[in-house]
């Protein structure tokens, strides 16, 4: 058998899951695939995703680390620079940058210190 890798899903540790979903479902536009908890009063595990991007969010403790980065390579960064601002967010206005890379980019950091980096290939790379 020949190994094949299918995909990789970021998980990020979240410590509110109201603020979280104001992030992730609210201000980027995702949607929640299906959520898990082992009781009433346990942590929550979930599963969001935006046109086949796809994220966990964990409030367990040990599942990540709080300040991870993921890197989104995307076509129509510049749409959603335009969307997220359009929104108000009042915690974040996110910049369109340029990179001499020949990556036009979009930051996020979630209220738990998470990163998100959209980048689409726009040029191309500086020698």
């Amino acid at each position: 058998m020949t190994i094949q890798f299918q995909r990789a899903v970021p998980i990020f540790r979240i410590f509110s899951l109201e603020k979280a979903r104001e992030f992730y479902l609210d201000f980027l536009g995702f949607t929640v695939d299906w959520e898990g908890s082992f009781g009433p009063d346990a942590p929550i595990y979930m599963q969001i995703s935006r046109d086949g991007l796809i994220f966990h969010l964990s409030e367990h403790f040990g599942d990540a680390t709080p300040g991870s980065t993921a890197y989104v390579y995307m076509t129509g960064v510049a749409e959603l620079h335009r969307e997220l601002n359009a929104k108000n967010y009042r915690h974040m206005r996110p910049g369109l940058q340029r990179q001499d890379w020949g990556m036009t980019e979009v930051w996020v950091t979630d209220p738990f210190g998470n990163h998100i980096r959209f980048g689409e290939q726009t040029e191309a790379a500086a020698a």
